[in-house]
C-alpha cells in the first residue's frame, strides 16, 4: 500500500526531508512529531516565516505558477479575483480570462481599510468596474473588503455563497495583495481556525494548490500568487518592502508647489512640477515613507548623490539592485491622480503639466482623482 503524499498545510507544497534547499523540506524529526502528535505540518520555509517573518526565495518559474492557473479553466467553479486597492493597476491580471474560461468572476478589492475615509465606497467601486472592463473582466459583483474587518469578511462570504450553488471556489490574485491574508479570515470567521495558510507581505508564499473543505462537500481553493513585473514589490528587500506598504489607514501630506519643484518618493520615483500655477499637490503614501523636495534644475545630481543613503528605500542597493528611473509626462485637463504602482499616489489640480518617474519596469500611470 503506498502511503499518503503529505502535503505543507501553509503553502501547500508536497513535503520531503532529502534536499534542505527544495521545496517543502521538513526534518525528519519534525515529520516524526507530527505523525505522533497529529498535528498539521508545515515545512521549514513556512514555519521559518510564521515564527521569525523570514521568507526564502521561490524556485516555481512564473510558468510553473500559470501552469497550475490553467487548470481552472476546465473547471465548473466559482472564481474570485482578489487586487490591491492601493496597487490596483499593479495588481490587475490583464489576461485573467484567459486562465478562467466561462466561469462566474467576482472582483474583490482587498485592503480597504488602508484607503482615506474620504474616498467614497461608491465611486471606488464604479472605477474598478470600468477598469476591469476595459481588461475585458466582467465580474458578476465588485465588492470591497479588508481581512481586519470581521464584518467585511462576512459579507464577502455570503456574498460567495450566493453565487457558488455548491460549485468550487478558486480564489486568485497577483503576489502581495493579500490573498492568503483574507482566506485565513473567511476560515476564521467560517470554522474558527486561525492562521491555516501561511500568510506574508513578502510576493510568492503560496507554492502550490491549497483546499479548503466546506460542508458540502466542495472546497475553496487558494491559487500561488502570479508574478506580476509591474509591481514595486519585486525590485525591493524585505525591510524596504516593509517601509512602503501602508499598515494604517492613509494620511494625506500637502505640498505647496511651484513649477520647477520637484519631490522624492524616498529614493524610488520621482515627481517633477514642470509648468502651471502655484497649487496643492496631495500625497497618498505609506505613512513612514519620507517625501524630500527640491529643485527641478537640482534633481538628477541630488539623486544620483543621495539614492540609497538620505533618499530610502532603498537601503540594500548592493544586494537589491534598483532599476533606473524611467520618466512618463503628463499634462492634467481635470485634477488627476498620478499613481506610482505600489507606492502611492499623488493628485494634482487641472493645469498641472508634471512628470512622474519609476524604476524601469514599474508602471506610472494617470487616472481621473478618486478623492
Amino acid at each position: 500500500m503506498e502511503q499518503e503524499e503529505l502535503h505543507c498545510i501553509g503553502c501547500g507544497v508536497p513535503i520531503q526531508t532529502e534536499d534542505k534547499e527544495g521545496l517543502g523540506y521538513t526534518p525528519k524529526s519534525s515529520l516524526q512529531k507530527s505523525e505522533e502528535s497529529g498535528k498539521a505540518l508545515y515545512c521549514q520555509r513556512c514555519f521559518r516565516l510564521r515564527h521569525y517573518n523570514e521568507i526564502q526565495d521561490v524556485s516555481l518559474t512564473d510558468d510553473d505558477f500559470l501552469r497550475l492557473l490553467n487548470e481552472i479553466r476546465t473547471k465548473d467553479a466559482l472564481i474570485i479575483n482578489v487586487v490591491d486597492i492601493f496597487d490596483f493597476n499593479g495588481s490587475i491580471i490583464k489576461g485573467l480570462h484567459r486562465f478562467i474560461g466561462d466561469n462566474e468572476l467576482l472582483l474583490v478589492g482587498n485592503k480597504r481599510d488602508l484607503l482615506p475615509k474620504s474616498l467614497k465606497k461608491g465611486r471606488l467601486i464604479q472605477w474598478m468596474k470600468e477598469r476591469a472592463h476595459e481588461i475585458g473582466l466582467r465580474p458578476e459583483e465588485v465588492l470591497l473588503t479588508s481581512a481586519k474587518k470581521k464584518e467585511d469578511v462576512l459579507e464577502l462570504l455570503s456574498t460567495i455563497e450566493e453565487y457558488r450553488q455548491g460549485r468550487d471556489v478558486y480564489i486568485v490574485g497577483v503576489t502581495n495583495v493579500g490573498k492568503s491574508t483574507l482566506i485565513n479570515a473567511i476560515i476564521q470567521a467560517a470554522v474558527g481556525e486561525e492562521s491555516v495558510i501561511t500568510t506574508s507581505q513578502f510576493p510568492g508564499t503560496t507554492l502550490d494548490l491549497i483546499e479548503i473543505p466546506l460542508d458540502d462537500g466542495h472546497y475553496i481553493i487558494d491559487t500561488p500568487g502570479i508574478i506580476h513585473r509591474e509591481q514595486m514589490a519585486h525590485y525591493l528587500s524585505p525591510n524596504d518592502l516593509k517601509a512602503i506598504t501602508p499598515k494604517k489607514e492613509l494620511k494625506p501630506k500637502t505640498y505647496q508647489l511651484n513649477a520647477g519643484q520637484t519631490l522624492f518618493l524616498g529614493g524610488l520615483a520621482r515627481f517633477d512640477y514642470l509648468e502651471g500655477d502655484k497649487g496643492s499637490f496631495v500625497v497618498y503614501t505609506a505613512r513612514d515613507l519620507m517625501i524630500h523636495r527640491t529643485k527641478l534644475e537640482k534633481a538628477d545630481a541630488f539623486y544620483q548623490k543621495h539614492v540609497g543613503e538620505l533618499l530610502q528605500p532603498p537601503t540594500d542597493l548592493e544586494h537589491y539592485p534598483l532599476p533606473e528611473l524611467v520618466r512618463f509626462e503628463f499634462t492634467a485637463k481635470e485634477k488627476m491622480d498620478i499613481v506610482f504602482s505600489g507606492l502611492g499616489w499623488i493628485t494634482v489640480p487641472k493645469g498641472s503639466k508634471i512628470a512622474g518617474w519609476a524604476p524601469k519596469g514599474v508602471a506610472v500611470i494617470r487616472r481621473k482623482a478618486l478623492i
